[in-house]
């Protein structure tokens, strides 16, 4: 083998050598052997075979043995293989017909680094091992050719000879030959056109590929499944991939413009130069690609790249990948679009496309495709915008139906997130990539991105298949469901809903908010603020005025107080109960300074007491018109939910002086009898109405709580990967623990005092809690997530809050919506 490595002994060590020194000398063309128009000098001096017989050492004398030749006629070439740099004597081939000698390079497996005088060569080998390490694991040209040092000198890696710059440049010509190749342009004149170097997904709709030409948008059968027509893409940006400005921008050379996946520079530029910078602002949420958009980096030439991929099946779309240039722009996504909407898409009359922003971004798409001559979409084509199921969690809750996939008629099980996946073998180059220029840039994401989808099809049968196993038991389960909910609805309303399920979907292009059928539209839970408003307004209605008592005046307010005490009283008892058998001093005396201020406020209702009472009121006293047969604290409390306070003493840290424990005068707590002997019928009533609110209060903490909880484990516990992470976690996990319970004591007891109160039928509404209803669900704060299609979650996640249950009006939509979610 030519680039063998030979060691010479000089009588005491072996010295490493060249096979050069002995006169090897490498015969192009003819076959190896030297050619018959060469009148050059040939030596056979070391001419050798496998032998059996035995060496006699005797016969070589001790010293340099080998002579060295020297031949200024045969001067060495440097060729760069896998096993180090070699230099090798070279003789071409000298006949009137011989090719030149950068062909006969190539044709001995040699890619020469010039082609006029070459000296320096690298073999296909080594070519093809730099760009499958640059593929696999990022190897810049800098750290490959210096492991190629270290072979060729383990201790003297820096005497070897440096030809970095000679790879960087044959690489990138050798990408070039290899995708021409690939793609068969190598034996054709044919010029490629625009994304003709790039592979693309061999399962999306393909018209001439995979999709019958014949069968056109008006010829089409009715029975033909409208996925098979239908183009689904995502966009999204990747900010890793940033480029300096080059260095000499006039010396680059592009080999591949706008022949792979990055769009052509000269009409990208074209339409940067007239596309109009509208800084725009989210009227939705916070979006980081929108504030993205509006940032400016002016030591960048590229801030990132963004583009289309397939979201189905995650394939790159050929001639749709752009470069920012102060951020994720929508001029920038618009041209982008525009490639991927016109690339191999004759005949499909349909495109979905998924963007974290669609719901900014989709609202002037067409007119900013219309006002630019370098924008243009398929004539016929509908675009259905939609938002990734993972992004639109972070969106207002009215993008959830508008724009999730779940409600987009021909997507399938496909979450809108796949490009973000993809960015990552991308980022294992982007480092390397940053300082390259321009073409050479572009040239190296082209092929990163281009093996990114040689890879997804070789995967693709296998894949394919555990997909399809899933989407059948998946589609199984959900029809079964389906019909289970469908029959037992009435015929005339599955009518009614089919035909408004149709609409909504032909009128969604036009109008997103057609969509919002898919959710109930419930009027918010009067809280107790808002029921206090109402009494006080009906109270001060010049109708009213006439008629109600000047001491009944402001009672609504006075009510609402006594249940904030009431309230107050819950937390000081709850607190006072946690306490340790030795608390601290700070703990006793936080406990105490609570007690007296909780005092204060009893002591100021009490004075107010007689004025809508008619009677004077000492909570302390034995003959107090109170009713002391019920104590609310112990009837429904939920210590037992903490595990800590199981074990403690009640006797413990009792004091004489507990205000947590007075009985406050309001009319659930005098009685029916006494209140209507009072003549406090119409206070009974004010409390009801404040109790009404109350609950809805302290149900919707406890919701908020929940949801706070399961986010927690979600995002937080399940994450942790120190100790330190996971004790702030579970610390975190405790504190909206102790806030549910401490609600759900608070509701407890409304109830409790709803139960004394006369003429109303709010108990049937608000039902008993259990400590099962308190248990976290990732249903509930990820009610799209995988596997929470049968989770039930407790009654007050649907409650009835508009109180019209017997009229079944908004039982009637919570089904319809139920149903509507259930089909889609």
């Amino acid at each position: 083998h030519p680039f063998h490595r030979i060691s010479q002994w000089t009588g005491s060590f072996f010295q490493e050598t060249s096979l050069i020194k002995v006169g090897l000398l490498i015969h192009l063309a003819h076959n190896g052997t030297p050619c018959p128009s060469s009148t050059e000098y040939t030596s056979d001096l070391f001419e050798w075979s496998d032998t059996d017989e035995n060496i006699n050492y005797d016969d070589y004398p001790e010293g340099a043995s080998i002579p060295l030749v020297t031949d200024s006629d045969h001067p060495a070439i440097t060729i760069v293989d896998k096993s180090g740099v070699h230099s090798v004597s070279i003789s071409y081939c000298q006949c009137p017909s011989a090719l030149t000698r950068d062909i006969q390079l190539f044709q001995a497996g040699l890619f020469p680094a010039s082609f006029t005088r070459p000296k320096t060569a690298f073999t296909f080998s080594v070519l093809d091992d730099f760009l499958l390490d640059n593929l696999e694991c990022g190897t810049s040209a800098m750290n490959y050719y210096s492991k190629i040092r270290r072979l060729t000198s383990s201790i003297f890696p820096l005497m070897v000879l440096d030809h970095y710059r000679e790879l960087m440049r044959t690489a990138r010509q050798w990408r070039q030959c290899k995708l021409y190749k690939w793609h068969g342009f190598a034996h054709k004149r044919d010029e490629p056109k625009a994304g003709d170097l790039a592979l693309f997904c061999p399962a999306c709709p393909q018209p001439g590929i995979n999709l019958d030409l014949k069968i056109g948008t008006s010829t089409r059968p009715d029975n033909t499944p409208s996925w098979l027509f239908t183009r689904t893409l995502v966009m999204d940006g990747n900010f890793k991939a940033e480029h300096l400005h080059p260095v000499n921008p006039s010396d680059e050379v592009s080999l591949m413009d706008g022949l792979a996946f990055m769009v052509g520079d000269e009409r990208y530029k074209s339409h940067l130069s007239i596309a109009q910078d509208r800084v725009q602002r989210s009227n939705c949420n916070n979006h980081l690609a929108v504030n993205q958009a509006n940032a400016s980096r002016q030591r960048l030439e590229a801030s990132g790249i963004g583009g289309c991929a397939c979201a189905r099946h995650g394939c790159f779309v050929p001639h749709s990948m752009v470069d920012f240039q102060k951020g994720e722009r929508q001029m920038n996504m618009d041209y982008a679009l525009s490639q991927a909407l016109n690339y191999n898409t004759d005949g499909i009359s349909q495109a979905i496309t998924f963007y974290d922003i669609n719901c900014q971004y989709h609202k002037f798409l067409k007119d900013r495709i219309t006002s630019s001559m370098y924008l243009s979409i398929p004539i016929g084509m509908d675009i259905i915008p939609g938002i990734g199921l993972w992004h639109v969690h972070g969106h207002q809750d009215s993008c959830y139906v508008r724009y999730a996939s779940n409600f987009i008629c021909g997507t399938g099980r496909i979450d809108g997130e796949i490009m973000e996946t993809l960015w990552a073998s991308l980022n294992i180059i982007s480092p390397s990539a940053r300082g390259m220029g321009t073409p050479h840039r572009k040239e190296v994401l082209d092929y990163q991105m281009n093996d990114c989808n040689f890879i997804k099809m070789i995967r693709m049968t296998k894949f394919l298949c555990r997909k399809f196993k899933e989407a059948a038991r998946g589609a199984a389960e959900s029809k079964i469901s389906f019909q289970n909910l469908n029959e037992t609805a009435h015929p005339d309303m599955v009518i009614l809903w089919e035909a408004e399920e149709a609409l909504a979907h032909a009128n969604r292009l036009e109008d997103a908010t057609a969509m919002d059928i898919y959710e109930v539209q419930l009027e918010k839970a009067p809280t107790r603020k808002q029921q206090e408003l109402r009494l006080l307004q009906a109270q001060n209605h010049p109708d009213q005025l006439v008629t109600s008592s000047i001491s009944r005046r402001g009672a609504a307010t006075w009510l609402a107080t006594g249940l904030t005490i009431e309230e107050f009283q819950i937390s000081l008892s709850r607190d006072v109960k946690r306490l340790r058998r030795h608390p601290t001093d700070i703990q006793l005396l936080r406990v105490a300074q609570l007690r007296d201020k909780l005092q204060t406020q009893i002591t100021s209702f009490l004075q107010m007491a007689s004025t809508y009472l008619g009677c004077e009121v000492d909570a302390n006293e034995p003959d107090s018109p109170v009713d002391r047969d019920h104590d609310s604290l112990n009837e429904e409390d939920y210590s037992d939910l903490d595990d800590h306070d199981r074990h403690l003493d009640p006797e413990t840290h009792t004091s004489i002086f507990q205000p947590e424990l007075t009985i406050i005068p309001l009319p659930s707590n005098l009685g029916e009898a006494r209140c209507k002997a009072l003549g406090l019928s119409d206070l009974m009533e004010e409390e009801t109405v404040l109790r009404e609110g109350q609950a809805n209060d302290a149900l919707h903490a406890i919701r908020v709580h929940l949801g706070d909880k399961a986010v927690i484990f979600r995002n937080t516990v399940w994450s942790a990967k120190s100790q330190a992470a996971s004790t702030r976690a579970w610390t975190q996990v405790r504190s909206v623990e102790a806030a549910v319970k401490l609600n759900a004591r608070i509701y407890s007891k409304c109830r409790l005092q709803l139960g004394r109160l006369p003429n109303h039928n709010l108990l049937k509404k608000y039902l008993p809690l259990e400590k099962e209803h308190l248990k976290t669900s990732t249903a509930v704060a990820d009610p799209n997530a995988h596997g929470q299609r049968n989770t039930t979650l407790a009654w007050f996640w649907s409650l009835d809050v508009q109180g019209d249950t017997s009229g079944n009006d908004w039982m009637t939509e919570f089904y319809w919506v139920n149903w509507l979610q259930t089909k889609a």
